[in-house]
């Protein structure tokens, strides 16, 4: 190898689908078709320096695992550690993509570029979007300077703090919200638009005691998430808390506000021993603390993101 290595590690999902009509970009099923096949259907992916395919899962997103992000962030570890590997590229489903991302962001905080894309219709459709995905992440993976964990689709790059699905079928389906992206991919060439993403000191987990952890755990913290909407109860909680949540996420309305009867609920778990975090559910901005605030917040994560923080906090 030299140092233009790039690594393409395949997880399944939407892009790796196969549908039994080529007009069919919804009845298919994900997770059928090969990296190394995806790989070589993709004229001029490889012009830039070689690359190394390798099959790490083979399953739909929405069914992503703990013990798929551990074996994950070990192979992305692994190659970070090669000398002559510029960089990583996650072949990844759209469903879970953000949770995956902001997970590798936090237990690898590269300083190589690891960039997870996807596809919003399967490898059968007759205009499939991966292949363009593909060579737009090979490109920024390729990036001089590049570094950390980003996402890449329908030419856009978006941070893996930053990064959401906003959209459930159309091919442009991520934002990073008032953010904005982390830059365009224009014809195989990266416009960056703001600094790359760096580990984050005051919140990121001590990433080698989180991996020594992740060896040798066959169950990671229970941590649940709940929503607060008109009408909320606090029965799910203590439902939950029968089952030994150990943490609890609670995706609120507004600037952090939740119903009362669940907000009760929600304190008397805390009272108990459970970790409690508010996130909003509004699609863009943060929770802004107020003095006397009963309930810590999430510091900007999404409630998705804010339960993996709190996972890797519990597990660490």
């Amino acid at each position: 190898m030299n140092r233009q290595t790039i690594v393409i590690l395949g997880t399944g999902g939407t892009i790796a689908g196969r549908a039994a009509s080529a007009s069919d970009n919804i009845g298919y099923t994900a997770a059928e078709v090969g990296i190394e096949q995806l790989v070589a259907a993709i004229p001029g992916l490889a012009d830039a320096g070689p690359l190394i395919a390798e099959q790490v899962a083979q399953l739909d997103s929405k069914d992503m695992s703990f013990a798929v992000w551990a074996k994950l962030a070990g192979r992305v570890n692994h190659f970070l550690a090669q000398p002559d590997v510029a960089g990583i590229v996650v072949v990844h489903g759209t469903d879970t993509l953000e949770e995956t991302a902001y997970f590798l962001q936090a237990v690898c905080s590269p300083a190589k570029p690891v960039v997870l894309t996807c596809a919003m219709r399967p490898a059968t459709a007759l205009v499939p979007d991966g292949p363009q995905n593909m060579l737009d992440a090979v490109a920024v993976a390729r990036h001089p300077g590049a570094k950390g964990v980003v996402a890449v689709c329908a030419g856009s790059v978006h941070t893996a703090r930053d990064v959401q699905k906003v959209h459930p079928y159309q091919v442009d389906a991520f934002s990073s919200g008032d953010a904005g992206p982390l830059g365009y991919v224009e014809e195989g060439s990266l416009r960056l638009l703001r600094n790359w993403p760096e580990a984050d000191a005051n919140r990121a987990p001590d990433a080698k005691k989180i991996m020594a952890a992740l060896d040798g755990a066959t169950d990671w913290p229970h941590v649940e998430i709940v929503m607060s909407h008109a009408g909320a109860r606090g029965a799910v909680v203590q439902a939950l808390m029968q089952q030994g949540v150990r943490g609890l996420v609670v995706a609120t309305t507004g600037n952090g506000t939740v119903h009362q009867a669940l907000e009760a609920a929600l304190l008397e778990a805390q009272a108990a021993g459970v970790s409690v975090v508010r996130a909003t559910r509004c699609p863009n901005g943060r929770v802004l603390p107020k003095p006397g605030d009963l309930i810590p917040d999430s510091q900007g994560l999404s409630p998705v993101k804010a339960r993996i923080d709190l996972m890797l906090r519990l597990l660490g």
